[in-house]
């Protein structure tokens, strides 16, 4: 998985009036959980950008002044309801040996029948969760459509995974190809074709 890098300061006072302070800088107070200890630290809200704002996951590294490195994930974000501006981030801090959960986006590939025939693509699952060591941590988890015909659905069972796990049950349907209105009614027209012409040969 893509890693990103924030660079931030540590946080020796965390009360209120000093957090206020910190968003008045255009900083944003952030907390990393896992370790022995939570971590505070504050970095510029401009810094995590292409972290927030995008449908792609990272794990990220964050670098504190003092030479200090965690590498993590972002675990829980707050925006002000109104401004949207970033308000906390907590962080997860992860570890070499111990797997780690998080949800990755789906990608879908190839090409499907179903679909080529006037089918509708149903994406049902958007993310799946997957649970892995974090350096096998995947970017995206795939979904071939490609077996799909008219009215077929891929379900979790048929997508492969390398070196993770997908936390779903094997009834979870990833995406299906659903039978438009447009099919629908040509189907119809074909199938009294059909029968009219059954009926002319009598």
């Amino acid at each position: 998985m893509k890693s990103i890098t924030i660079k931030g300061s540590e946080r020796e006072s965390v009360g209120k009036a000093s957090t206020k302070a910190v968003r008045n800088a255009g900083m944003v107070p952030c907390v990393i959980y896992g370790g022995d200890q939570p971590v505070h630290f504050s970095a510029e809200e401009k810094a995590f950008k292409s972290l927030v704002y995008t449908p792609n996951v990272h794990t990220v590294v964050v670098e504190l002044e003092g030479g200090k490195t965690f590498n993590a994930i972002l675990q829980d974000i707050q925006v002000h309801p109104v401004s949207d501006k970033i308000l906390h981030i907590d962080f997860y801090q992860l570890h070499d040996d111990k797997e780690i959960t998080m949800e990755v986006p789906v990608k879908v590939t190839g090409t499907s029948p179903g679909v080529l025939l006037g089918g509708v693509l149903r994406l049902n699952q958007r993310k799946l969760k997957v649970r892995a060591l974090p350096a096998n941590l995947p970017d995206f988890v795939e979904a071939d459509i490609t077996p799909l015909e008219m009215g077929n659905k891929l379900y979790v069972t048929k997508i492969p995974t390398n070196n993770f796990r997908l936390l779903h049950p094997d009834n979870t349907v990833v995406c299906q190809v659903r039978i438009s209105r447009a099919a629908m009614k040509a189907a119809q027209e074909a199938a009294k074709a059909e029968k009219g012409g059954g009926k002319k040969k009598k």
